[in-house]
């Protein structure tokens, strides 16, 4: 949802709501013949009165004249003035109605920083989620005068979903902030953040409504971590431990979306590539003894895999024998093979 509609909303629930934190406001009424009665109206002139002009101004879509008596009220109160924070925080609704909300956070950040145990602290900290996920979401930030909404604002947002969920730790708001973070790192294909931030978002929030759709993603970025037979396979062997999760939870969700036997078919070939490409480094290095290891324990824990029918065959050539054995620690040390960096070659 925008950012303007969000904001359209909540000056409409504000005028048919009753009250507010510091005294009574206008509250409108649905009298007997189906029209809303004003009653209580705040007395003309007063604080309250103008807060209540700057909302109706909201909720009838004129940002503009909502934003021009919201700044008219911010000058005319002393920072000591109890209703500062209100007018304060109306000041940057108005102009993030008006589609200004990256100068709007200048004001958000005045009122969280300033009044930490005021009621308009966790409006506003929920201000700026809203502005953030739409930064997230691929929201340009105006730019040059505010003439053109090209401006770059994903670290904007990055920084803002963390700042929600420090600043309201435990709150829905930083429910859906974490599930944001974490998603916004899945779309920009950053899947080492990703899977860390779905891993923190499960621990955090066990019974959250959005766990399946975390533990679906965090499977797919551990996955597409893995670079090929020549890097790090700890995401692979993370993702087989949570697909067996995922099936025993959402089995029916899981068939449906592919987190099934099928994808652990292909991260076993995948693994089991991977152990091929370490024995064949140590045979291209003289180190046979590694290699046949290496090779025995392929064949034992991917023996359907196509890497463990290549590995019988180097056996048989070698005259080893091919028999899979219990996987058990070599008698002296065995070098770990190193990343495609380290070695240095690309045979």
């Amino acid at each position: 949802m925008q950012i303007r509609q969000i904001l359209l909303a909540t000056s409409l629930l504000a005028l048919f709501a009753a009250g507010h934190a510091h005294a009574q406001e206008t509250t409108l009424e649905l009298g007997d013949d189906g029209a809303w009665v004003e009653t209580d109206r705040p007395e003309p002139g007063t604080i309250e009165y103008r807060l209540s002009e700057i909302r109706r101004e909201l909720a009838q879509d004129r940002p503009d004249r909502a934003r021009s008596l919201a700044e008219r009220l911010v000058n005319d109160l002393d920072e000591t003035n109890p209703w500062y924070p209100s007018a304060r925080l109306i000041f940057a609704d108005a102009k993030a109605a008006n589609g200004r909300e990256f100068r709007a956070l200048f004001d958000y950040e005045e009122v969280i920083s300033r009044f930490p145990a005021t009621p308009e602290y966790r409006i506003a900290v929920e201000r700026e989620l809203e502005i953030a996920i739409d930064y997230a979401r691929g929201r340009k930030r105006r730019v040059f005068w505010g003439l053109f909404r090209i401006g770059s604002a994903t670290s904007l947002a990055e920084e803002l979903l963390i700042r929600v969920q420090e600043r309201l730790p435990g709150s829905s708001a930083a429910e859906r902030a974490g599930i944001e973070l974490a998603d916004f790192y899945f779309r920009d294909r950053d899947m080492h953040m990703a899977a860390e931030a779905y891993e923190m978002f499960m621990t955090l929030y066990p019974e959250s409504v959005h766990r399946k759709r975390a533990m679906q993603r965090r499977i797919l970025a551990n996955i597409a971590r893995f670079k090929g037979p020549r890097y790090d396979a700890s995401g692979l062997i993370e993702a087989e431990a949570l697909i067996d999760e995922f099936k025993g939870r959402f089995p029916l969700e899981a068939e449906e979306t592919g987190v099934n036997d099928a994808l652990l078919a292909r991260l076993d070939e995948s693994r089991g590539a991977q152990l091929l490409e370490n024995a064949q480094w140590y045979l291209r290095r003289g180190d046979d003894v590694s290699g046949k290891y290496t090779l025995r324990r392929l064949i034992a824990a991917h023996p359907r895999s196509v890497a463990a029918v290549r590995a019988r065959t180097i056996m048989e050539q070698n005259g080893w024998q091919s028999a899979p054995i219990v996987e058990q620690t070599p008698i002296g040390p065995i070098a770990e093979p190193p990343t495609e960096e380290q070695s240095g070659d690309g045979s």
